[in-house]
Formats: structure tokens, C-alpha cells, sequence
């Protein structure tokens, strides 16, 4: 099965390193979703070794790392993600990579402001020398709302407003008015992103209808899907983006992987993911880049074998399948 059309095969448009590196047309790369850990029995992580695990990731050959934006440990929700603020865990692992792409999947617009969301991702990307990817989402967890004062059924809008804030404060002497706040083009907010712009990748569908998601973003964070239902989901956005004169935009996906010793273990699920050998999952990754999935985030918190041995097992048993 493949979605590949002539739409398909145009290279994405160039916007940063980070970006650049980790999406090419008819390719699948792979990156880590941090912690980088086996945290199963806990909402919240040790974040044990957690700058080695992603120095190690970068020296592995792994596109990129992603970090999350959770505001509040929401016991319903179960898990508390890597615990610190992203844009300054961010800063600290610009300073402690140099080549490997720094991803925020995804920061939760409508429970910041806008202006500080630009600054912070810019700096991000000035400190990483272009390296920044954000994710942008308008949330899914209800008790983070009344906390920040933030109707939890505005966010749609909110997510809207946000988006056209941050793209024009890539702009010299930028002019905007919104619930957020105003500016006349008498000041400007710095430093400015590396290459003009940020890469804005929306997640799922934000309360956004699908002809406004076609008409913005960089590209579209989904979820993981049975092959027939992500296929058709993708050719039906990338048809979008050609009834809009879009270019090409990249498509990734996030997957809980738990590697087992035999590579021949079928896949067995868990939670957003599988239970899985390195051979079946290597064919799990080439069926999702058949249609048109460009990167696959792995996240290793239900893995049960040492985490080091299995970020090399990939590394080693994987990885060569995706790489230029």
C-alpha cells in the first residue's frame, strides 16, 4: 500500500536545521521521546542519566529528541513527561548536543502567552544554531485549564490567536492584535529565529477545522493508526494542501515500543504502541513510510530491558534502514 503521488515526492520546504535534517520526502527518520526511560509503574520519571541518554541518542545517529509540554501532573492522565519546563530543558540541551534536532511535541498554546512562547523558541533556536522543531497543540488534559484561569472550551480559538501571534513575531516590528494583547509595529520582540521562521507542526486536529489545518503549520503531528486508517488520513491531508496550493508538508507519528531480546517477536500491543522484535518493527516502520509518514518518535517508558542496550539495538538492527 502507498500513498506516493507526484504531490508526494516534492522535497518540504526549507526552514531550519532541525527541520531540514529530520524530514525529507518518501523517508522515514527516527527520534526518542523524552525521558528517555522505562518509568511503567510511575506517572513520574527519575530522569535518571537523562542529558547522557540524549548525548548517546545523538551519537547513535537518531534525527531527533522530543520533549513535552506538561504543565500540571494530572493523575488522570498518568503521566507527568520529563517534568521540567521544555524551552529550559531545551536551552540546557542545546548547549550539550551539536547536531541532533531538539523537538517539542507538543507546547500547549492557549496556556501560554504567545509572545513568550516566540521568545523562549527562538532563543532555543539561536542557542542550538537552528535546530528547534515545535510541535503546537491546543491541550487535552481539562483540569490544566481553570488552574491558568483559561476556559477549556476556548481553546480552540486561543490556539488560533496564539498561532498568528508567534508567526508575526518573526517579523521585524511585528503588528497583531488579538485577546492576547496588541502591537503597533513601534516595538519588536528578540531575537528572531535562525532561518525567518519557526517550523510550526500542529498536532492532531487543535480544534481546527480540516481546511484550516491544511492552510497553516509545517507540517502535522498525528497519532499512531492501523496502516489502512493512517494512509487515508494522510492522502486526505496532503489532498488538502494541494487544493490550497500548499507545498508538501511532513507527517509524524509518535509509538511505545517495548524491544524484547528475540528479534522475531511479533507485535503484541501496548499502550500506543507494541511489544516488539527489531525485525517486525523494522516492518512496521517501512509499511508507515510507504504511505507517506516521514518520522517515527519512540518512546521508551513501557521498555523493560536496559535502556542503553536498547537505544543500540535500534541503533544497530534499525536505524541502517532509515538513514541517507
Amino acid at each position: 500500500m502507498s500513498s506516493t503521488t507526484t504531490f508526494d515526492t516534492i522535497e518540504f520546504q526549507t526552514i531550519n536545521r532541525g527541520y531540514n535534517t529530520v524530514f525529507h520526502a518518501n523517508r522515514l527518520s527516527l527520534g526518542l521521546v523524552v525521558p528517555i526511560e522505562n518509568y511503567d509503574r510511575s506517572p513520574v520519571p527519575e530522569m535518571d542519566r537523562h542529558v547522557e541518554r540524549v548525548q548517546l541518542a545523538e551519537r547513535l545517529g537518531y534525527s531527533a529528541v522530543w520533549l513535552r509540554d506538561v504543565p500540571f501532573n494530572v493523575p488522570s492522565f498518568g503521566d507527568a513527561g520529563q517534568t521540567y519546563d521544555p524551552f529550559v530543558y531545551l536551552g540546557l540541551l542545546a548547549g550539550k548536543t551539536e547536531r541532533i534536532a531538539l523537538g517539542v511535541a507538543s507546547v500547549i498554546l492557549p496556556l501560554r502567552h504567545p509572545a513568550h512562547v516566540a521568545k523562549a523558541a527562538a532563543t532555543v533556536d539561536v542557542f542550538s544554531g537552528g535546530r528547534l522543531i515545535l510541535g503546537i497543540a491546543s491541550g487535552d488534559r481539562p483540569e490544566e485549564y481553570p488552574a491558568l484561569r483559561v476556559p477549556f472550551a476556548d481553546r480552540g480559538a486561543l490556539f488560533r490567536e496564539s498561532y498568528d501571534y508567534i508567526r508575526k513575531m518573526s517579523q521585524t516590528r511585528p503588528e497583531t492584535e488579538s485577546d492576547f494583547g496588541q502591537t503597533r509595529g513601534d516595538i519588536d520582540l528578540l531575537p528572531k529565529p535562525v532561518s525567518a521562521k519557526l517550523p510550526l507542526l500542529i498536532t492532531g486536529g487543535s480544534q481546527q477545522s480540516p481546511e484550516w489545518l491544511a492552510k497553516h503549520g509545517d507540517g502535522w503531528m498525528t497519532y499512531p493508526r492501523p496502516l489502512t486508517v493512517q494512509a487515508l488520513s494522510i492522502n486526505d491531508w496532503r489532498r488538502r494542501l494541494e487544493e490550497v496550493s500548499r507545498p508538501n508538508q511532513p507527517v509524524m507519528q509518535p509509538l511505545y515500543v517495548d524491544i524484547t531480546e528475540d528479534p522475531k517477536t511479533p507485535p503484541q500491543p501496548i499502550h500506543l504502541g507494541f511489544r516488539i522484535g527489531t525485525h517486525h518493527l523494522r516492518e512496521y516502520l517501512r509499511a508507515r513510510q510507504e504511505i507517506g509518514v516521514n518520522h517515527v518518535a519512540l518512546n521508551l517508558r513501557f521498555n523493560r530491558a536496559n535502556i542503553e542496550s536498547t537505544m543500540k539495538r535500534i541503533a544497530d538492527e534499525v536505524l541502517p534502514d532509515f538513514s541517507e
